[in-house]
């Protein structure tokens, strides 16, 4: 089987080779087209040189076979990679990474999470979508065949170094040498958990769902592509990448609080950031793309916004491969790095020259004309984005450039990201409340003022409900009232929200009123007709408002709770309004892992809620400790117990409590927010617009009656 897996990866790489030279020479020698979009004309040997007239004659050809090399590519891969899971399943631990990454005790769906639990498998699985996504492009090539085949090779050339990586480097189907022990090392106990199965394919497919936008993009800046429509074509690609990326990164979260047992869910650790970088100039590149569609502007922007979304996902691949800076989630330390380096300086050298080369025709068509417009308001957007993206690349990488200049690792923490996240967070907010209701190129002040006079004069009444009642606002969570900063931000963060949330809500309601007035439907009725008339702007408003749930679960923090304490038989405990009674506390050994648990009794104003029971596991296999917290959710707050283990002197358990407050909010805003994405995703459908029944009734009494001779 090694073998099989090994071919189809040495066939794979060659295939990807194939396609991106065979492509570049067929491109070489292409006839330009006389228009944008339409494909070149077949030349003829009157139409000039006759060498030079073959040439061109079967670079169609040529073309055609490089293009059904990609196409081949995908399928050596995926050969490779269900080879690699197959021998997972047959615990085939003769290829050492199913050794070092599986035992005949793993269950069924974390032996096929074996494909992306390790270096080898990871990069395998990278190379599997790269593939993937080639295929579904190189099928629809007849869109613009030209701009596609441009992509094409971009794509290839970036699908070279990944087989390169899993051929040379890191390879999957490497055998171990020496005895064997019988039952394999074991899966990572942080990796065995569900969100596991599909954390790592989300963030992957965002990872790598980012190299389409931005092939197409290097692809129109080689060949000066004319318009916009390069734009055009890849919005859905980006939309979609976005989404797999938002679902990675808050999967990543969620893993972090259920599974690690500290009690959070962002630590601003390395790897976390590494995925937070693309997100935010991906969300960036979104917002401005629209200018570019619109206006004709912004074309510089977003050529480095695609470039660097891109470019950051892979720096992102190094900083987990490389082992240069320490996480609790990077992969061990490798000269993996050393090839990750080379290929992030190659490709900005590539993407340089092709800027500087052909930048005059990135020009914008129009100018910014107004402060009080929506054209500002993308700029300062994207002003925002990129700062805070600039923040976290700084402080990611701080610690390295400390130890080059000074000799020793100096590490930021949270309090050096939040001091620049939250107050550009909070200006973010008001931009997301302004920008989608100002108007193109200049805005009135009638306009501003009945567009947001209701949704201000809401928001700050929220804000000083919230001021004047801190004391029984805190209590409402059983929670510390406002103390310092970091009340007032909470404040600020959830008023925003609101004022975010009411311009929202009141385009629905202007949209749907309009509707309602000239068909006589219902305003609910009304609501989806106009959704569905333009799902882009709608589904996007849908999104804005899932951020802004996001936003006001992010706004809790400020007022967790948390305490310690060893508990034998009968002990309470007391965090919030809640009362801890232990019960019990006993152990287990099972094939995969030996547990201890306490279990302890939930009350809330005297009355019983149930019972938690916070584990400890030790993995035989791996000889490793993991924690699987209990959390208890409500919609005002988590309860979050953790088993920390026994005390050695006394043999009572000890435990950690957490009140978490409003952390339901932040998932219930990334499900709003994945399905604002999808409606966004909908074509528009114009719906008919009816005519009222007494209006249909006065029009055929009126109209003039056909008599027959």
């Amino acid at each position: 089987m090694a073998v099989i897996g090994s071919f189809a990866l040495q066939l794979a790489l060659a295939l990807s080779v194939y396609c991106f030279l065979a492509g570049i020479v067929a491109l070489a020698f292409q006839r330009q087209p006389s228009a944008a979009g339409q494909a070149p004309r077949r030349a003829t040997v009157s139409q000039g040189n006759s060498f030079i007239a073959m040439l061109r004659l079967g670079s169609e050809r040529l073309g055609e076979t490089a293009r059904r090399a990609g196409i081949a590519t995908f399928a050596a891969v995926f050969l490779a990679s269900l080879v690699l899971v197959i021998c997972a399943f047959q615990d085939n631990f003769s290829i050492a990474y199913i050794f070092h990454h599986s035992n005949k005790d793993l269950s069924g769906p974390y032996k096929f999470a074996v494909l992306w639990s390790g270096q080898e498998g990871s990069l395998l699985f990278w190379s599997l979508l790269l593939a993937a996504y080639g295929f579904v492009l190189r099928l629809r090539y007849k869109t613009d065949p030209r701009l596609f085949a441009y992509a094409s090779v971009v794509l290839a050339g970036v699908q070279i170094f990944f087989l390169a990586l899993v051929n040379f480097a890191a390879r999957p189907f490497g055998l171990l040498e020496g005895p064997l022990r019988p039952d394999g090392s074991g899966l990572n106990p942080l990796l065995q958990y569900p969100e596991m199965v599909i954390h790592p394919p989300m963030l992957y497919l965002g990872y790598v769902g980012f190299t389409v936008p931005f092939a197409f993009a290097l692809g129109a800046l080689i060949m000066k592509y004319p318009g916009e429509k390069w734009i055009h074509i890849t919005r859905r690609w980006t939309m979609v990448t976005w989404a797999f990326l938002t679902c990675g990164v808050f999967l990543g979260a969620h893993w972090a609080y259920s599974v690690l047992g500290w009690g959070g869910y962002w630590g601003w650790d390395p790897v976390e950031n590494a995925s937070l970088m693309p997100w935010l100039t991906g969300t960036a590149f979104l917002h401005s793309v629209m200018m570019q569609e619109k206006r004709g502007m912004l074309k510089m922007w977003n050529m480095w916004l695609v470039f660097a979304t891109f470019w950051l996902a892979i720096l992102g691949t190094f900083l987990t491969r490389s082992g240069i800076i320490s996480s609790v989630h990077a992969f061990a330390q490798s000269s993996i790095g050393d090839w990750f380096a080379v290929f992030l300086v190659l490709t900005l050298i590539v993407f340089l020259f092709f800027f500087v080369k052909n930048k005059s025709h990135l020009r914008s068509e129009h100018k910014l004309e107004s402060l009080v417009s929506r054209e500002s308001s993308f700029l300062f957007n994207n002003l925002l984005f990129v700062l805070l993206c600039f923040t976290v690349l700084w402080g990611t990488w701080f610690p390295k450039i400390s130890e080059l200049v000074q000799g020793n690792k100096v590490t930021v923490g949270g309090p050096f990201y939040n001091r620049v996240a939250i107050p550009v967070a909070l200006l973010l907010l008001i931009l997301t409340a302004v920008g989608p209701l100002l108007a193109w190129r200049k805005t009135s002040l009638e306009s501003l003022k009945r567009n947001f006079l209701w949704p201000t004069i809401g928001a700050i009444t929220v804000a000083i409900v919230l001021m004047l009642t801190p004391q029984s606002w805190g209590s409402a969570f059983g929670l510390k009232p406002w103390k310092d900063i970091s009340y007032f931000y909470s404040l600020m963060a959830i008023s925003l929200s609101v004022l975010v949330a009411l311009t929202v809500a009141s385009e629905f309601y202007r949209g749907s009123r309009v509707i309602s007035k000239h068909t006589g439907q219902g305003m609910f009725a009304s609501m989806v007709q106009l959704t569905h008339r333009n799902t882009r702007r709608y589904g996007g408003y849908i999104v804005h408002f899932g951020v802004v749930v996001v936003i006001i679960g992010f706004a809790g923090s400020a007022f967790n709770l948390d305490k310690e304490q060893e508990m034998g038989y009968g002990d309470k405990m007391s965090i919030g309004p809640y009362t801890l009674i232990c019960r019990s506390y006993t152990d287990d050994d099972g094939p995969n892992y030996a547990s201890e648990w306490a279990m302890l009794d939930v009350y809330k104003g005297g009355k019983q809620l149930g019972s938690m029971t916070p584990v400890r596991r030790f993995y035989h296999a791996s000889q490793q400790t993991s924690t699987m917290p209990d959390i208890r959710s409500s919609l005002n707050e988590d309860l979050y117990l953790v088993f920390e283990g026994l005390n050695p002197d006394s043999g009572h358990p000890i435990l950690k409590a957490h009140l978490n407050a409003l952390v339901m909010w932040i998932w219930m805003g990334v499900w709003i927010m994945l399905i604002g994405t999808v409606l966004a995703l909908v074509p528009n459908a114009p719906a008919p617009v009816r005519v009222p029944a007494p209006a249909r009734l006065e029009r055929a009494e009126t109209a003039p009656v056909a008599t027959g001779d």
